[in-house]
């Protein structure tokens, strides 16, 4: 008998051509409350708007008459083959998305040859994700308080065979995200009448979580027993995460982590020169998908300076508002060497799990070539530089 999911989705999926499509059907599929934790930004949505607007303003610039009948999307991220230029990223909670989500992401990525990084904040736990995933695992730190803790969930982590660690440095309070207010999106879930009315319009996501029971942060619960509980996701990480992890203390995760670590969330020239004088292995330009400070910048705007001050010294990648191959087309002709995915495969997953998630990696994968074709690069490397003209900010 074939998996659930893998019955549902070809039939779900089918006209899917874009990342658009996925969305909707995600809306379609997904309770309110829960789409909206995955749709959603904080304030006024003012800078996931800008991380769409400033990717539109970056045009790839056409090439003809080049022989491209062999082309490659090949790449190499810390000595590891991929696929692609692409890294599933760390999102939390995903199992409010779908059933073991974690684990549907961590099989895509693996079947479509690219990194999934787990998030402290995944609904599965270490071993299974490692097991899912394959060789290409990475792992998402938020820095804990307390050190000794920190020390031993590390040593948990190398343990389970995750080679890359990745420490998000643009969270030491969370976001305010007014969606999630509005529809009182909490863990466990708080059903109110509307959320309940709601719910029985999204049957079929209903009869899911019904099957699966309430999404848990089993990291955290792997790690801290009953201290993981709390009532919304805010609190429960802000129990435990540290909000006075500074530069001067990163020089203390270096010591003990002895592979590839990036820092996720850095921004400006400065930042990626303080990074190379610590040793640090690579950088993600990020804004958290305009979760965190509504009114900061695109990424994609901060991405040149940010390459330049690099020096080559930082493998970097960049993520935040990224929705076809076109997108990453220009973040690698702007000098990035990959793109980290948050929504558009979380859109794939709540439309049909594992499923639905390999169709967002295949939708990017196909309109990637395709650009990089058109653009007249036979590979990755050949998008570099002479590709994208950068046109001012609209009146």
């Amino acid at each position: 008998m074939k998996p659930r999911d893998a019955e549902a989705g070809p039939r779900r999926l089918r006209g899917a051509a874009t990342i658009a499509d996925l969305r909707e059907l995600a809306r379609r599929e997904l309770a309110r409350m829960v789409f909206d934790y995955i749709d959603g930004a904080a304030g006024e949505e003012r800078t996931a708007a800008r991380n769409r607007e400033a990717l539109e303003r970056v045009h790839l610039l056409p090439e003809v008459l080049v022989d491209v009948s062999s082309r490659s999307l090949a790449c190499t991220l810390f000595g590891e083959p991929l696929a692609m230029p692409v890294v599933v990223g760390p999102t939390g909670l995903n199992g409010a998305a779908w059933p073991r989500g974690d684990l549907c992401l961590a099989r895509a990525a693996a079947a479509a040859g690219v990194p999934f990084v787990m998030s402290t904040a995944a609904t599965s736990g270490l071993g299974e994700v490692a097991a899912a995933a394959g060789p290409l695992r990475w792992f998402q730190l938020y820095m804990l308080r307390d050190r000794g803790l920190a020390r031993e969930f590390l040593q948990r982590v190398r343990e389970h065979g995750f080679r890359v660690l990745e420490l998000t440095v643009d969270t030491p309070v969370g976001g305010r995200r007014p969606r999630d207010i509005r529809n009182g999106f909490t863990l466990p879930f708080r059903w109110s009448a509307a959320n309940l009315l709601d719910a029985a319009r999204h049957w079929r996501w209903a009869a899911r979580m019904l099957r699966q029971g309430t999404p848990e942060l089993k990291v955290f619960a792997e790690l801290l027993g009953s201290a993981a509980r709390g009532d919304t996701i805010s609190e429960v990480m802000q129990q435990q995460l540290s909000g006075s992890f500074t530069w001067d203390e990163v020089a203390w995760l270096r010591e003990q982590w002895t592979g590839p670590l990036l820092l996720k969330g850095l921004w400006s020239p400065e930042h990626a020169r303080r990074a190379r004088a610590l040793g640090i292995d690579g950088a993600v330009v990020s804004n958290h998908g305009g979760r965190q400070l509504d009114g900061a910048g695109a990424t994609i705007e901060a991405l040149p300076g940010f390459v330049e001050a690099a020096r080559g010294e930082l493998t970097v990648l960049v993520d935040s508002g990224f929705r076809s191959g076109t997108d990453i087309a220009k973040a690698i002709a702007l000098g990035a060497d990959g793109v980290q995915l948050g929504r558009a495969t979380l859109y794939g997953l709540a439309a049909a799990g594992t499923a639905g998630a390999r169709r967002a990696l295949s939708i990017l994968a196909q309109e990637l070539e395709l650009a990089m074709a058109l653009c007249g690069a036979r590979n990755i490397g050949e998008l570099r530089g002479r590709c994208v003209v950068h046109e001012g900010p609209r009146r």
